[in-house]
């Protein structure tokens, strides 16, 4: 199977590198460009074109992308921890006037979610399958027996009044300098919450602080089944890449 180019965009870093989708390896290493500030669809777009052309990517080889909003149709209808200016935009057409191929563009949390229930943590589970990717902000992919249910956003749930990401996201735990102990609390009522509304099989906690999963995940008390995520840093790269093979990229 041809390669794919498969591009996260997350709130601090840009990060790419070519995938083969049939096993979910990348073929060369990941190349990594700062997220410009602010984060505007111009200044966005011509970073991706820079990953692009790092790996002289070619118009005629696919190309996945995430990005960290609703994304329908490759137009994006959030901005939680972007610029404002991206409500509206089409990034699938943006990013592919950059590159000079088409770019299908998915949630950033469901493009983890798709390669964990790929490739990692929640292959071949059945039932309800939450991915929690804990980064900037919280996000979310909802998995019932192994079928995507696209755009959850489940960080923006209500804990009192401030929105669970405002108190449970990893850039939280590092702003405020909250104690492990701490920081697992603020994720039990978040938890708790997901429990309540979904009744979890399994879930899968992701974002870069994963990796450092025996530091807090013992702490926590959650009845549902909670495990780390196995593809770490590569899961957005792998899950953009799986993406663009199942779905055609939008029209501009």
């Amino acid at each position: 199977m041809t390669n794919v180019l498969g591009i996260d965009i997350g709130g601090t870093g840009i990060k790419g590198a070519p995938v083969d989708p049939s096993t979910g390896q990348l073929t060369a290493d990941r190349f990594r460009i700062p997220t410009p500030q602010p984060a505007t669809p111009t200044a966005v777009a011509k970073i991706v074109g820079e990953v692009a052309a790092h790996f002289e990517w070619k118009s005629t080889d696919p190309v996945g992308a995430t990005f960290p909003a609703v994304i329908k149709a490759g137009v994006a209808y959030t901005a939680a921890n972007v610029d404002k200016k991206w409500i509206g935009t089409n990034a699938g057409k943006l990013f592919g006037d950059e590159i000079g191929a088409p770019v299908t563009v998915v949630n950033d949390a469901d493009a983890a979610g798709v390669a964990e229930m790929e490739f990692g943590a929640g292959k071949g589970v059945a039932g309800v399958v939450i991915m929690v990717t804990l980064g900037t902000g919280i996000g979310s992919a909802v998995f019932v027996d192994g079928d995507l249910v696209p755009n959850t956003e489940l960080g923006h749930m209500k804990i009192g009044k401030k929105d669970a990401e405002k108190l449970a996201a990893e850039s939280v735990r590092e702003a405020e300098q909250l104690t492990w102990k701490q920081w697992a609390e603020r994720l039990d009522n978040y938890f708790d919450m997901l429990e309540r509304l979904f009744s979890p099989d399994l879930l899968i906690v992701g974002g870069g602080v994963s990796k450092k999963a025996d530091k807090f995940l013992p702490l926590l008390s959650s009845a549902s089944r909670v495990v780390p995520a196995q593809l770490l840093n590569e899961a957005g790269i792998v899950g953009a890449a799986i993406n663009a093979t199942k779905v055609t990229p939008a029209a501009g």
